[in-house]
């Protein structure tokens, strides 16, 4: 009797400790989510700031209207790409931001090259406004990826584990992407000059 009770306390036991894993798993898999969702708040608000400076710019730099539209296409792109990262099965993808980003970065480089040669511009009120909102926005965007880089290196790693590998296999618990920019100017602050 003794002995049927100790083999059911360790069946239980072990049960029980497979749903922590589980659940922890899901836990950790919710955090980095969460952690996108507070990048994506302030990504789309650096996505609604851009075509404001570039209609901006427009006024000042009208034969420059190749290097605009690229600007506008390439957030597009990003905003479009931000909008469907997450997968049929509830994973995100963050991989194709990485490119979108990396365009777009590359982009905002050439426009604000750009204002530097249109001192008029650079001199202009609202546009001074919003490359100030937009250099809050980055500030932002660095410190929300920073905690979903965190955030995705503690799932990763718990999901890696053994035994709770077992656990992540068997129920498409995917490892989830980091999200890092390439292009080393994207990853720096945005460079502010009114002078």
């Amino acid at each position: 009797m003794s002995n049927d009770i100790i083999i059911w306390a360790v069946i239980i036991a072990f049960v029980l400790y497979i749903i922590s894993m589980f659940n922890r798993l899901v836990t950790l898999r919710n955090r980095h989510k969460n952690a996108f969702s507070q990048i994506d708040i302030q990504m789309q608000r650096r996505y609604d700031l851009i075509p404001n400076l570039v209609e901006t710019a427009k006024g000042y730099a009208k034969h420059e209207r190749e290097t605009l539209e690229a600007v506008i296409t390439a957030r597009n792109e990003a905003s479009a790409i931000l909008k469907g990262l997450q997968n049929e099965k509830g994973q995100l993808d963050v991989s194709a931001l990485n490119g979108a980003e990396e365009a777009l970065g590359g982009m905002m480089s050439k426009l604000f090259a750009l204002s530097e040669s249109y001192p008029d511009l650079k001199a202009d009120t609202q546009f001074q406004q919003l490359m100030e909102e937009l250099s809050s926005t980055e500030n932002r965007i660095g410190y929300a990826r920073q905690a979903f880089n965190d955030a995705v290196m503690s799932y990763n790693t718990y999901r890696e584990q053994f035994p709770s590998n077992f656990i992540a296999n068997n129920f498409a618990f995917k490892e989830a992407t980091l999200l890092k920019f390439k292009d080393k100017d994207i990853t720096k602050p945005v460079k502010v000059n009114f002078g």
